[in-house]
C-alpha cells in the first residue's frame, strides 16, 4: 500500500503525489495527519484551523466519490505514519514538497529520517513554482514558466478502498485553539475558491490594477484567493493557466469591449510569479523566519521594544486613522489588500520602532491566508532588513488621503471617528473638539519617521562589508529578469531614499 499525506494540497485536481500514486498499480491512502503540536505553534490560529476544516470536508467528498474516503489520523507525524505502517505494510510515501513554518521544516525531516529507516521510498514532486535545493536564482523565471505551462494532472477516476479508521476531527477548543475574533470568516473548499477565481476572472477584476491598492475597493476587485493557494484547494499551476486562457479570451474580443481587463490580468499574473519568488527566498533560506536577511541590521530594534507601542498597533489605538482601521478590518474578516499590509509592517517596524518578529506573528494569526514564505519574505522586506530592497517608510496620514479620501473605510472600521467633520478625518487630532474615545497619536508622525530613516541609513554608512553581504544576498534571493546587475553597489546605496515618503 502507497499513502498519499496531503498537506497543503486540499484537492483532487493537479494533485501529482494523488495521480503517480494511483498509478503504481497498488491500493493508496489518502492521509491527512492534524497535528496538535503544529496548532500550538505561535503563528498558526483559530482563523486557520475553521478554513481548513472546510477544506477537508470538501476533500473528503471528493476523495469518496472516487471510492476511497480521506483518512484523517490526529497526532504525531512520524507516530501516526509507523502505526499505519505496522498495520499495512507501507512501500511508498507520496506527498508534495511543503515550503512552512520552521515547525513543518523540522518535521519533514523527522518524517525523512523515519522513512530511510524502515526503508520506505518518500515521493515529493513540485506543486508550484519553487525549486527545492536551488543554489541561485539564475534561469529561475525560466523554470517557473515551464512548470506552470504543463498540463494540469487529471484526477483517477477510481480509488481501490483500504480499511481503515479515521479519528474524528477535533473541534478547536479540543486542541486548546483560542476562538479569535473574526466576524467575517471566510469559507474554505475547492467550490469556494473555484467561485472565487472565476468572479474575479469574468465579473470583478477589470479594475484590479487600478482599485487593488485601495482597501475601500480591494476587498472587492482584489481575486481574494489567496488563502485557497495556500490550503492547495486551488493549484497555482490552474490559476495561472485560467489567467492566460482568460487573457486570450479578451485579445479576441473588439477593442471596444475589452475595457481595462488586458491590463488587469497582465497584473495579477504578475502577482502570480511573485507568489512563488518570495516563497522560494524561505525555502532556499529557512532561517529569515527569525532572522534578519541581511546580518548588519542585527540588534538595531531588538533590545529596545515598546510593549505599550506593540499593544495599541496590535488592536487598532495608534491614533493614525489608516493604520487602525486596517488592523481592526483584518481583525475582523482575516484579510487586507497588499499595500496596506506593507503599510502596517512598516509602521510598527519603523515609527513605532518595533522589531518585526513580534508584529510578524501577530499579523500570522491574523491573515486567513497565512504562506509563510510569502509572509516573512515581505515582513523583512517591509523592514528593511533585506539588504537589498528599498527603504519603504509609508506615511500613514499620506496613504490615508490618498487610498481613502473621503474616509469610507475608515467611518466604517472607526465607529468613534464616524460624525468627525470630513477635514479631520485623516488627522483627527487636528479637530477643534477632542474625540475623547479615540486616542492621540502614539508617536509624531513625521519625527519617528525621521528617526528610523537616520537609523536605518546608518547601518549602510560602511559601504565595503554592507555591500559584500548584499551581494551574497541578491545572488541567492534576487529577481533574475534582467541578470545580476552590474552595477549593485550603486543600486543598493540609490535606494535608501527612494521611497521614504509613501
Amino acid at each position: 500500500m502507497n499513502i498519499v499525506w496531503f498537506k497543503k494540497d486540499l484537492r483532487i485536481e493537479d494533485n501529482e503525489a494523488l495521480v503517480q500514486a494511483s498509478r503504481q498499480g497498488i491500493s493508496i491512502m489518502p492521509l491527512y495527519i492534524l497535528e496538535p503540536e503544529l496548532w500550538h505553534q505561535p503563528d498558526m490560529s483559530h482563523r486557520h484551523y475553521i478554513f481548513l476544516q472546510d477544506c477537508i470536508v470538501e476533500l473528503n467528498q471528493s476523495l469518496s466519490m472516487l471510492g476511497q474516503r480521506l483518512i484523517i489520523k490526529v497526532g504525531n507525524a512520524v507516530d501516526v505514519l509507523n502505526d499505519i505502517h505496522q498495520k499495512h505494510c507501507v512501500r511508498a510515501l507520496w506527498s508534495h514538497q511543503e515550503t512552512g513554518n520552521y515547525w513543518t521544516y523540522k518535521r519533514d525531516q523527522a518524517v525523512k529520517k523515519w522513512c530511510f529507516s524502515n526503508n520506505i521510498l518518500w515521493h515529493e514532486p513540485r506543486q508550484n513554482g519553487v525549486i527545492r535545493g536551488l543554489k541561485n536564482r539564475n534561469g529561475w523565471a525560466k523554470l517557473w514558466d515551464r512548470q506552470m505551462t504543463k498540463k494540469p494532472f487529471e484526477p483517477p477516476f477510481f480509488l481501490n478502498l483500504v480499511d481503515e479508521e479515521s479519528d474524528r476531527f477535533p473541534s478547536p477548543a479540543e486542541i486548546n485553539l483560542k476562538t479569535s475574533d473574526i466576524s467575517q470568516q471566510q469559507i474554505g473548499g475547492r467550490s469556494q475558491g473555484i467561485k472565487l477565481l472565476n468572479s474575479f476572472l469574468y465579473e470583478r477584476g477589470e479594475n484590479y490594477t487600478k482599485e487593488m491598492s485601495s482597501p475601500v475597493s480591494a476587498f472587492e476587485s482584489c481575486s481574494r484567493i489567496s488563502a485557497h493557494l495556500t490550503f492547495g484547494t486551488l493549484s497555482l499551476r490552474e490559476v495561472f493557466q485560467a489567467c492566460e486562457r482568460r487573457h486570450k479570451e479578451i485579445n479576441l474580443m473588439p477593442k471596444s469591449q475589452q475595457g481595462q481587463w488586458a491590463r488587469a490580468l497582465r497584473s495579477f499574473s504578475g502577482r502570480l510569479h511573485w507568489h512563488c519568488h518570495f516563497i522560494q527566498k524561505l525555502e532556499d533560506e529557512p532561517r529569515i523566519e527569525f532572522k534578519n536577511m541581511h546580518a548588519m541590521y542585527d540588534g538595531l530594534r531588538e533590545n529596545n521594544f515598546n510593549q505599550d507601542y506593540f499593544r495599541a498597533w496590535k488592536v487598532g489605538k495608534t491614533g493614525y486613522p489608516m493604520v487602525d482601521a486596517c488592523i481592526r478590518a483584518l481583525i475582523a474578516t482575516g484579510w487586507i489588500n497588499f499595500r496596506m499590509r506593507a503599510m502596517l509592517m512598516s509602521f510598527a517596524s519603523y515609527h513605532l520602532w518595533l522589531h518585526w518578529r513580534k508584529p510578524a506573528l501577530h499579523l500570522a494569526k491574523l491573515f486567513t491566508d497565512y504562506e509563510p514564505g510569502i509572509h516573512y519574505s515581505q515582513v523583512q522586506m517591509q523592514s528593511g532588513t533585506t539588504g537589498i530592497n528599498a527603504i519603504r517608510i509609508y506615511n500613514p496620514i499620506k496613504q490615508s488621503i490618498d487610498q481613502d479620501p473621503n474616509g469610507v473605510f475608515i467611518r466604517q472600521w472607526i465607529p468613534e471617528l464616524r460624525h468627525i467633520d470630513q477635514a479631520f478625518i485623516h488627522t483627527p487630532w487636528m479637530a477643534p473638539l477632542k474625540i475623547s474615545d479615540y486616542p492621540m497619536p502614539i508617536v509624531d508622525e513625521k519625527a519617528a519617521r525621521k528617526t528610523a530613516a537616520d537609523k536605518i541609513y546608518s547601518v549602510r554608512k560602511d559601504k565595503e562589508i554592507y555591500t559584500k553581504l548584499s551581494q551574497k544576498i541578491i545572488h541567492k534571493h534576487g529577481s533574475r529578469k534582467t541578470g545580476l546587475p552590474s552595477t549593485l553597489n550603486k543600486r543598493i546605496h540609490s535606494q535608501v531614499q527612494k521611497k521614504l515618503f509613501e
